[in-house]
């Protein structure tokens, strides 16, 4: 009998927790928590960077009432608009949108796990509510997927639960990282421009590097957060008749290498919808190579170099 993988029991034994998890929100907190708390019959962090919540409240609450959503932790607090207003049902719903971040001007949240809460306020009367989260988001098919970061910042907020069920969301800081905005390809050139997220590089410079050889080449500053380098091809040609990957790393004094890529996106498979074409270049002094600038299914950045036949 052959051991499954250890990270198939994990994935497994993760799935079971989760629904045991969702019997006992809905069997023993929910009731419990039935007039102190709204439900979540959504949440899900769409672009990144917005958290957006359809809740349906207790059977007390009214339409007319002024809403907040409230996002607290260790002593601080922000808040947001939220709409209270009635369902087609008759029921007494709330739904927010709340943008993340204060580099796109959204709540300045700091790392760690924020609780999430509904202030709802009539004349002198205010209430508070814990909103319940019974199910976590399931991931949706097709070529597109949620973004697990944000694509202006790269700074990642997820979803989460407490104990007895109470909404909170997780902000994690952007690591650094160094994505891919262009590639322009002349007929004797690669121009790479790129930004960084999660850092300012001090006097950078990139590494070309393929198997057996690495080479160094300048980078330049073109303004608004860009930088540019041109990939050296006239050292990148061939040395076998099979076409060599070249990588290209970003290097500075004060960061760790970071491998140029494109990762801030909700695209499934980079590789495909980012595709470019393969291109003949001659480098001055040498003979025509192709050159095909692509992307990992990880998302790294590639360019590929192989001699130019005459079929070719």
């Amino acid at each position: 009998m052959k051991r499954r993988p250890l990270r198939a029991v994990r994935r497994t034994l993760r799935r079971t927790v989760t629904r045991t998890r969702s019997v006992l929100l809905r069997r023993v907190f929910l009731p419990w928590r039935k007039d102190r708390a709204a439900v979540l019959r959504y949440a899900a962090v769409l672009d990144g960077q917005t958290v957006n919540l359809h809740a349906r409240l207790p059977r007390w609450a009214r339409p007319d009432e002024r809403a907040r959503i409230e996002l607290r932790r260790r002593g601080r607090r922000h808040t947001a608009a939220a709409r209270v207003y009635a369902d087609h049902d008759g029921g007494i719903v709330m739904d927010a949108a709340i943008l993340l971040g204060a580099d796109v001007g959204g709540l300045p949240l700091r790392t760690g796990r924020w609780k999430i809460r509904l202030r709802l306020r009539k004349g002198l009367r205010r209430r508070a509510l814990s909103l319940v989260l019974l199910d976590m988001p399931e991931p949706y098919g097709g070529p597109t997927r949620p973004m697990a970061a944000s694509a202006v910042t790269g700074a990642r907020y997820r979803l989460g639960r407490g104990v007895t069920g109470s909404a909170r969301v997780t902000f994690t800081p952007p690591q650094p990282a160094a994505e891919v905005v262009r590639v322009q390809v002349s007929h004797s050139a690669l121009e790479i421009a790129f930004r960084v997220v999660g850092g300012e590089p001090r006097a950078p410079w990139a590494e070309f590097v393929a198997s057996g050889r690495r080479f160094e080449a300048e980078v330049d500053a073109l303004g608004d957060g860009l930088w540019q380098v041109l990939a050296p091809l006239h050292l990148m040609t061939p040395h076998r008749d099979r076409p060599e990957q070249w990588d290209v790393l970003l290097c500075s004094d004060n960061l760790r290498d970071l491998r140029l890529g494109r990762r801030l996106h909700d695209v499934r498979n980079p590789k495909r919808v980012f595709a470019m074409r393969e291109s003949a270049v001659t480098p001055v002094g040498l003979t025509p190579m192709l050159v095909l600038p692509r992307y990992t299914p990880a998302g790294n950045f590639r360019i590929q170099c192989s001699q130019m036949t005459e079929a070719a």
